[in-house]
């Protein structure tokens, strides 16, 4: 069963957590054949779906979080339920597209693979892509980041995460690959945008759990010393992706 880290805290996650540009998914679809169905897997908050909705005439959305739906972007052509990635009801060979974002690295890779290529169309496309720690361009922040990233919450990291650090690499992709290409995320952040995107962190959860404290107070209090209130920085988030074809045959 995929984990599901992101329940207790899902309205801070789709307050703070960013999201994807308009390039990636034109990207993605410039290799779709056909644009009626897109399946949106892990789809969290349905950031990626509601992108994807401009451009398919249905989108069909799922996470194992019913917590993180419901506070997702509601489309008219958007439809989400509750589902594993791994084991869905879908029919067999429907979807033109299936995407991932920020999320591949919690599934059963075989499971899903074997899932992906029952319901996906013949020819049809898989992507997935994430994106690592973000930069604000000021060195004294991102080294308190990294920081906090890395010494304080990093041994609450679960495994999961170095397939992140490690760009995907590591992790069974078995399609055939078309170019990927790496993208980038750009936000304007007040100061109060950065400790909100830190307390979606799943490891900060765990170390919430784990002591029975909040880790992020001191942090804030640090960023906030040398971040001057109302003032706008941008903010630049790397993405990695991986895409491919489903064989004919």
């Amino acid at each position: 069963m995929t984990k599901d880290r992101f329940s207790e805290r899902a309205e801070t996650y789709a307050q703070y957590r960013p999201g994807y540009p308009k390039e990636l998914v034109e990207y993605v679809i410039s290799f779709v054949n056909n644009k009626n169905l897109a399946w949106d897997c892990g789809t969290g908050n349905g950031q990626a779906a509601s992108l994807l909705a401009e451009y398919f005439v249905k989108v069909f959305a799922t996470d194992i979080s019913e917590k993180q739906i419901a506070n997702a972007k509601h489309l008219p052509n958007i439809f989400y339920s509750i589902s594993p990635a791994e084991n869905t009801s879908f029919p067999d060979q429907c979807f033109d597209l299936i995407t991932v974002g920020q999320a591949y690295h919690w599934f059963k890779f075989d499971a899903f693979e074997k899932e992906a290529k029952r319901v996906g169309k013949p020819g049809g496309v898989v992507a997935v892509w994430g994106y690592n720690l973000m930069k604000t361009g000021d060195q004294s922040i991102d080294e308190l980041v990294r920081n906090f990233y890395s010494k304080v919450v990093g041994p609450f990291w679960d495994a999961e995460r170095k397939h992140v650090e490690n760009l995907y690499q590591d992790i069974p992709f078995n399609f055939e690959l078309l170019p990927s290409k790496d993208f980038e995320m750009k936000l304007e952040w007040k100061r109060e945008g950065l400790v909100g995107y830190i307390q979606s962190w799943s490891a900060v959860q765990n170390f919430i759990k784990a002591n029975s404290s909040d880790p992020v107070p001191e942090i804030q209090k640090e960023i906030f010393s040398i971040w001057p209130e109302d003032q706008i920085k941008t903010v630049s988030f790397p993405i990695f992706l991986k895409i491919g074809r489903i064989q004919l045959g």
